[in-house]
């Protein structure tokens, strides 16, 4: 059996969190997506336009790959926005708690006595959105595969940039309106390479890590798709 894991909009559209498929010792997953596709036709919709990722074992797949017994399969809608065991894990969190700014930035001080400037990006909820008011947010995430990719992020920014470290939180679950959401903290030697990393991290982090938000307004709920 394979199961199939449903995310954000698309668990609305499946009417449950996920699914088991009988596929035997393996199925292409284009084929999968077919299988998808008759049992869940709103969720097919999405797979035929391309409008969602697919994911095998927490790696984007392609419609070639195969998929064999015993596999986990996520459909991912579009994004809000390193390895398991590693040192730098306490560098990437993902977290239901707040966090402090102040004590996020002084981990980052302390990493490096050749660090001359810090750069800060800090989310947090507006109480408004695209005309809109919003009563709350809530953040889902796909676990294991979101802080692989933000260590990802992590790492290609520490090899890209002339930057000493990089400090990624981000908040999941409910978040109320002027919380904070996501912290970035990039430490360099000098003012430019932080600015420039830190941009880099944050738009990086809206392109490939798996992280929904969810608005409650006072029309319903909507699962937030572009990234401005």
């Amino acid at each position: 059996m394979v199961k199939v894991k449903f995310f954000a909009i698309i668990k609305n559209l499946a009417g449950k969190e996920d699914a088991q498929f009988d596929v035997g010792p393996s199925i292409k997953l284009k084929d999968l997506a077919g299988m998808i596709e008759k049992e869940f036709p709103k969720v097919g919709e999405m797979l035929r336009s391309k409008r969602v990722l697919v994911s095998v074992n927490q790696e984007i797949g392609s419609d070639e790959m195969l998929v064999k017994d015993g596999d986990e399969v996520g459909i991912l809608p579009p994004f809000a926005g390193g390895s398991e065991g590693s040192p730098m894990v306490p560098m990437v969190r993902v977290q239901k708690d707040d966090f402090s700014v102040d004590e996020e930035i002084n981990r980052v001080k302390a990493s490096s006595g050749d660090i001359g400037g810090i750069v800060v990006f800090l989310g947090i909820g507006r109480g408004t959105s695209r005309g809109r008011s919003i009563k709350k947010l809530d953040f889902e995430h796909y676990p294991g595969m979101a802080e692989r990719r933000l260590n990802e992020i992590r790492e290609q920014a520490l090899k890209d940039f002339d930057i000493k470290e990089v400090n990624i939180v981000h908040r999941v679950s409910e978040i109320g309106i002027g919380e904070n959401i996501v912290l970035i903290i990039v430490g360099a030697a000098h003012r430019a390479d932080a600015f420039k990393a830190c941009k880099w991290c944050i738009d990086e982090l809206k392109r490939i890590t798996p992280i929904w938000k969810k608005e409650t307004t006072p029309d319903g709920e909507i699962w937030v798709e572009e990234h401005p």
